[in-house]
């Protein structure tokens, strides 16, 4: 048997390989299988929120997906009467360097991410399939079968589920999945549409639901998604089927032609009991599936893994205790439970029967959403929720507020915002950060020394002067996944020390 493992990662999706990268990155050893032969081609995810543009940056690939992919802006709401057009991100949003939502397909995504792993020396194991789980002490003996028969046996200390709704590991742990299929059949197509505006996201509202075209780009220019009329029949998904209920919705301005890939779907809304049980962990769908209203369920899952994934590799090396993995479930299921409830009430909102429901969607949305908009605060706020800027830690089990916490700026549990510019490119590199703000002068060398002796290899000091999110003299220490931990005003660092001592132990000589 191989020598044993930190890590073993089942499932090379977007999570999986998301995980595999910050794993790689804080020197964990760990091995990434996924029982598909190749990673997929057919489109599914098809946006990525501001919040994980930011989170994949330290690995230097959100360039990359922004090349390939499609900046939005501009939603236009057609409406019975009118068209309300509604810009996309452009309130709240100064603190990041990505105020968009990028429309790239999971194909283009899960290819951007591959390739960085595979310039790092990181080999996806594909045609891998996770067949068995055995605990023995304090590992486990993973049972993994090849395309060609061939079975492996190997030890590793966590295996982490990044394998979907079907999820093996999940399975073997005796994690339970609850929650309830939507019965609607939903349509979902990449396509050329003729007539349609380019560069905006476009949705129709009508009594029978509502009619998405989402600027894609590639492998098609536009995604098409809805849902299959009541009483039709449910044979094949078609050209013909597809630019019928265009017709219903818009009439005849609209042709489509040239579909790349057509498909029916249902969907579910359903949640694990755990996160967690003992040494398995689950992520992204193998946790938490729900309806695409958002394009909140690969971002969730993305950002599972970053959580998640330094971790575990801190904990592989001997730096961490063992309460930082009591942490992942206390930070990210909660996140996970309020995606599940805000997907199910906008899926309800977009395509309920009920005569109430139909009348606020068709009637009261084109007086009410026009008005709503002039609202900037709650815009923005909204904005926020969806970009997933707004996920903070707050409550968190390991975030500590110092005795005297900022008036202004960034908390304890909180993101580090991009304040001023490029402050994430500065603190992206593995590893804590400690920024200091206010006069140089003001932190003393020596105090440094003695507060990081036996840490100073995972934490980097930044001296940031009057350029901060802080107004005031401010000590704040990021955490990897680029979370504040603690933070405190003024320059005495005894909870700070208090903060790294439980958290952080110095390594001892």
């Amino acid at each position: 048997m191989a020598a044993p493992l930190d890590v073993l990662v089942v499932g090379a999706g977007p999570t999986g390989l998301a995980l595999a990268a910050q794993l790689h990155t804080f020197g964990a050893a760990f091995r990434i299988v996924d029982r598909s032969l190749d990673r997929v081609r057919e489109p599914r995810a098809l946006a990525i929120q501001p919040r994980t543009l930011e989170a994949l940056a330290p690995f230097g690939v959100t360039d990359e997906l922004i090349r390939r992919g499609n900046p939005a802006m501009q939603l236009r709401m057609h409406l019975p009467r009118r068209v309300v057009q509604v810009p996309l991100f452009d309130i709240g949003l100064a603190d990041t360097a990505y105020p968009f939502l990028l429309f790239l397909s999971q194909a283009e995504t899960e290819n951007v991410l591959s390739e960085h792993l595979s310039g790092q020396g990181v080999d996806v194991e594909r045609g891998t399939e996770l067949v068995g789980l055995e605990r023995t002490g304090s590992s486990i003996i993973c049972r993994l079968r090849r395309g060609d028969g061939i079975e492996e046996a190997l030890e590793a200390t966590y295996v982490v589920g990044c394998d979907g709704a079907h999820s093996t590991v999940r399975a073997e742990a005796g994690i339970g999945f609850e929650g309830y299929a939507y019965p609607q059949t939903f349509l979902l197509a990449d396509l050329e549409v003729d007539g349609l505006e380019p560069g905006a996201v476009h949705t129709y509202m009508a009594g029978a639901g509502v009619l998405f075209f989402f600027p894609l780009g590639s492998p098609a220019t536009w995604r098409m998604l809805t849902m299959r009329p009541p009483g039709a029949p449910g044979t094949e998904v078609s050209l013909g089927l597809l630019q019928e209920i265009t017709d219903r919705y818009v009439g005849d301005r609209l042709a489509l032609r040239d579909p790349v890939w057509m498909t029916d779907f249902h969907l579910h809304n359903r949640g694990a009991a755990h996160y967690r049980s003992g040494p398995f962990f689950l992520a992204g769908d193998a946790a938490h599936i729900h309806s695409p209203a958002g394009a909140q369920g690969m971002n969730t899952g993305i950002q599972d893994a970053l959580n998640l994934g330094w971790k575990l590799a801190l904990m592989g090396r001997g730096r961490a205790p063992a309460e930082w993995l009591e942490t992942y479930e206390a930070e990210r299921a909660p996140v996970g439970r309020n995606v599940l409830r805000f997907t199910d009430r906008a899926f309800t909102i977009g395509t309920s029967s009920n005569p109430v429901i139909r009348f606020a969607r068709t009637r009261l949305a084109p007086r009410l959403v026009p008005l709503a908009l002039r609202a900037t605060g709650p815009r923005g706020r909204v904005f926020r929720t969806v970009s997933e800027l707004g996920i903070h830690y707050r409550r968190g089990p390991a975030t500590t507020k110092g005795p005297l916490p900022p008036r202004r700026g960034p908390r304890a549990g909180d993101r580090l915002p991009d304040v001023p510019r490029g402050l994430q490119a500065r603190t992206a590199g593995p590893g804590w950060h400690l920024l200091l703000s206010g006069a140089s002068a003001l932190w003393h060398d020596e105090q440094l020394v003695s507060l990081l002796k036996g840490r100073d290899d995972l934490v980097d000091v930044h001296r940031l002067g009057d350029e901060s999110p802080w107004a005031a003299v401010t000590h704040g220490l990021v955490r990897p996944d680029g979370y504040l931990g603690y933070v405190a005003r003024g320059t005495r660092l005894e909870g700070l020390r208090a903060y790294l001592d439980r958290w952080l132990p110095a390594q001892r000589e």
